[in-house]
């Protein structure tokens, strides 16, 4: 089930690991980087899928320990848990081995931060007052069932996630609460179409063009969305630093 809650610091991980390979990459020559990529290649074909997954698991928590408190509030283990699981698999995306020791010790590190950041974001939007009505929670789960052909396979969908109802609702809540947050507090701007033009332009420049090179309209959400999230990233890293100097932020594991 596709998660409603607005993880308005999701990537941030992915951003920041980008980052790490981005000044790896810039010392290597077309050599290394060749040889590299070929070693990759070999080393993924000849893992265990589910010794590499034995080895994701152990990195985990008891679901029921806490594993850091913010201003009172307690994150628990199988919040940390999905996050982690999330933030190994934008690893392995990003090309890195989540099971390396110095890996995991960033990914670790990465999700707790991210993790408190969100917890700190929803403490300040509750603090602001914002509010979901019932008629705006009704509306986005009635959105959230009509992704399904029967009502029978929406329960299915809920029971697979481990998720109740009422959980369901909450999250539709939090996320509407989120939105409203993201457009009156943090203020961020509307990606405007020449924006996208110009992201697309600089995209298909630094490629020779070809008769695989994607048409804009093709594209054009993907690269939307995409500078949406920069626009939040500029927006949600000073907040949460903000927030961070004034919180009472402990760390458990």
């Amino acid at each position: 089930m596709k998660k409603l809650l607005l993880t308005i610091v999701i990537g941030l991980i992915a951003f920041t690991l980008a980052a790490c390979n981005d000044k790896e990459d810039n010392s290597k020559t077309k050599t290394e980087e060749t040889s590299e990529e070929t070693t990759n290649k070999e080393e993924k074909a000849a893992v265990d899928p589910e010794e590499l997954q034995k080895k994701l698991d152990a990195q985990k928590v008891k679901d029921d320990s806490i594993v850091a408190i913010v201003n009172g509030q307690e994150i628990k283990g199988i919040e940390y848990n999905n996050a982690l699981a999330q933030s190994q698999i934008g690893a392995q995306q990003q090309g890195q081995d989540p099971t390396n020791e110095e890996t995991a010790k960033q990914l670790k590190e990465l999700t707790l931060n991210n993790l408190v950041g969100q917890v700190l974001l929803m403490q300040d939007i509750e603090r602001l007052g914002y509010r979901a009505s019932e008629e705006e929670i009704t509306k986005e789960l009635e959105t959230e069932k009509a992704r399904f052909d029967t009502n029978e396979a929406f329960e299915k969908a809920l029971k697979d996630s481990n998720m109740t109802l009422e959980e369901l609702k909450k999250q539709i809540s939090d996320g509407v609460k989120v939105s409203q947050y993201i457009e009156k507090d943090l203020k961020v701007e509307e990606v405007k179409e020449e924006e996208i033009k110009k992201l697309y332009d600089s995209f298909t420049s630094s490629a020779e063009k070809s008769a695989d090179t994607p048409k804009y309209e093709d594209i054009k959400d993907m690269l939307k969305a995409q500078l949406t999230q920069q626009k939040l990233q500029e927006k949600i890293a000073p907040k949460v630093e903000e927030l961070r100097k004034s919180a009472e932020v402990e760390l458990k594991i």
